[in-house]
């Protein structure tokens, strides 16, 4: 880790006097508002934000633009969550957006503004580095909610993109669906088109009902409007609907289920941006953005048989465990289970929505390398109780990883429940590789 991201780490996520969205404003009103003069594309939701993200980023490309892509969390280095044409950026830029936004913290401290917490720190770095690049389009990704999120004082952004709405973060956005819909819904500004996932008829409800009322075009992309066409080599094809009425068949190279529905809220999304004359875009274009989308830690196959994802939700759990299923019945052999997970999560109902209905051989809980670790025995308990199998107990991530490796047999090998167990391991595989 360098200076830099060491120094970013020790910045609280939280903090006791919190800024809000007006002092962010004046943030970057110091910047001299470089957002201002960016298209910006606003991505929310629960779960499927950063893939929609990439799947974008990976069209426009294809369509011949530029693309700066702000996203997190990160899984090895903080300068994932600052992409210019899909790739981290240069490290030259990443020191320069740091020096200038430090310095800028340092002088609105002295006069008696709050520092900024973890995220808003990184989110003025992003418009810092994008200032600095000028891409045609950039791709902003909120951090945990949406209507008090840091990213939401964008006023004018091209598109609004609202992803799968599920139960998360409930502490901070609502014990319900509809609550969590209410803030995720308020990143929709004044008369700028709206696509959202309406899989969930409560959510789709709260998201129309505030296009309607500022005005906001609205794109929903209904489960009845993404047809899987079959299976293929590298993928599965489907056919998702586009603005203009017309399917548009693709072929997404995951065998995550909830990957389809992410790549046609992503083409929908490019085809409102067409329609709207923000950019242009071919059919073909949308085909080889979908085809090369890449992004780690979303049921990514690092070795044969084995997926790493960063599921941690019940929402994204539940997705998960129906690929799992599918692709159990093709092997034919039980799945082997490796599970880390953050304490502030809802790991024994993401446990159970994962376990529902699998045939599981082998698991094991572990203890990640972070403060927010949950204890792996009571990991071990919830696993036991959700799969039937008496887990395997570890303290660090390495020796689970080599002991799931050595029991996963013919069947399926599989690490969820936290992107820092995603982290951990391929931070482990790319050290391995420079051996």
């Amino acid at each position: 880790m360098s200076e830099i991201e060491a120094y970013i780490e020790r910045i609280p996520m939280w903090a006791s006097k919190k800024n809000s969205l007006e002092d962010i404003r004046r943030y970057l009103c110091r910047m001299g508002d470089p957002d201002q003069r960016m298209k910006i594309i606003h991505v929310a939701g629960t779960n499927g934000k950063g893939s929609v993200c990439m799947f974008l980023t990976s069209m426009l490309l294809e369509a011949g633009y530029t693309v700066g892509t702000f996203v997190s969390p990160h899984l090895v280095s903080l300068r994932e969550r600052f992409l210019l044409n899909g790739e981290m950026i240069e490290e030259a830029w990443f020191r320069q957006a740091f020096l200038r936004v430090k310095k800028l913290s340092d002088e609105k401290t002295a006069e008696g503004s709050a520092p900024p917490t973890y995220f808003e720190f990184l989110f003025y770095m992003a418009m810092a580095v994008y200032e600095t690049c000028r891409p045609d389009f950039v791709i902003l990704e909120t951090g945990l909610g949406g209507r008090l999120d840091a990213t939401n004082v964008i006023r004018r952004p091209v598109l609004t993109v609202l992803t799968s709405i599920s139960m998360d973060h409930r502490s901070q956005l609502g014990n319900s669906i509809r609550e969590i819909a209410v803030q995720k819904a308020g990143i929709l500004k004044p008369g700028v088109p709206a696509v959202f996932d309406a899989s969930d008829a409560e959510a789709a409800a709260v998201i129309s009902a505030r296009a309607v009322e500022l005005g906001c075009p609205q794109f929903p992309v209904t489960e009845q409007e993404v047809v899987c066409l079959g299976r293929e080599e590298g993928g599965v094809r489907i056919a998702a609907e586009t603005a203009d009425g017309g399917p548009l068949a693709v072929t997404v190279p995951s065998e995550a289920e909830y990957q389809q529905r992410n790549a046609a809220v992503a083409i929908r999304a490019m085809s409102v941006l067409r329609r709207s004359g923000v950019c242009r875009f071919s059919p073909e274009d949308a085909a080889r953005g979908i085809r090369r989308f890449a992004w780690p830690g979303r049921m990514e196959e690092v070795l044969p048989g084995v997926f790493l994802d960063g599921a941690h939700n019940p929402g994204a759990a539940e997705s998960l465990n129906r690929t799992l299923r599918r692709m159990q019945k093709e092997t034919g052999a039980p799945v082997s289970l490796l599970v880390g997970a953050a304490a502030d999560k809802e790991h024994k109902k993401v446990l159970q929505a994962l376990c529902r209905q699998l045939p599981v051989g082998y698991a094991a809980a572990v203890r990640l390398r972070s403060e927010r670790s949950a204890d792996p025995a009571l990991l071990a308990e919830e696993l036991q109780e959700a799969c039937g199998v008496k887990p395997e107990i570890f303290d660090d991530t390495e020796p689970a990883w080599n002991r799931l490796l050595a029991r996963k047999g013919s069947g399926l090998a599989v690490c969820a429940g936290s992107l820092y167990l995603v982290g951990e391991i391929r931070a482990m595989l790319k050290e391995e590789r420079h051996d």
